[in-house]
């Protein structure tokens, strides 16, 4: 109810700004409409290969490969390998890293320890190349290399301090 009130009242108050100011709201609705409808097609491309790409992953069986070979590794350093799956989604697609998380949950208890894990993790990472594929095609800029190495850096902490955080508190 209050973010229904809130939705109306910014509306509202937009209109009402825009009556005062003397600016023709229907033009510059159908401007901005018009300017972001070029953006959606400039970008487009960018989301079907991501998209192909993690229906790729997980259709192939390929991450749960990768688990089944690493947990061991993981498993002796207190990294949960159940989570493994959601590290390698999380940065390439965020309904991608929901299906996995889903499925880890479903797996186990939301309150045990890799429930937990997995949740904080969920929720300190960025689907950074869908970020970065979505912006730089919106400004049509192609050179990603000084993005994308800070970006997967601030993932791998987000990953390694959801275990250590979760340790701690829990």
């Amino acid at each position: 109810m209050a973010g229904e009130l809130l939705a109306v009242s910014v509306i509202c108050f937009i209109c009402l700004y825009g009556v005062l100011h003397k600016v023709d709201i229907f033009s510059a609705f159908t401007q901005g409409a018009k300017e972001n409808t070029k953006v959606a097609f400039d970008i487009f491309p960018s989301l079907i290969f991501l998209l192909t790409a993690v229906g790729m992953l997980r259709a192939s069986g390929l991450i749960e490969f990768l688990s089944s070979k690493l947990s061991f590794a993981f498993d002796s350093i207190g990294f949960p390998s159940e989570c493994f799956p959601l590290v390698l989604i999380r940065s390439i697609s965020g309904g991608g890293a929901l299906a996995v998380l889903n499925d880890i949950l479903s797996d186990v208890h939301p309150d045990s320890y890799v429930g937990r894990v997995a949740s904080v993790m969920m929720g300190s990472t960025e689907t950074t190349f869908y970020t970065i594929a979505v912006y730089f095609s919106a400004i049509k800029l192609k050179c990603t290399g000084k993005t994308i190495i800070p970006a997967i850096t601030a993932d791998i902490f987000g990953f390694v301090f959801a275990v250590v955080f979760v340790r701690m508190l829990f």
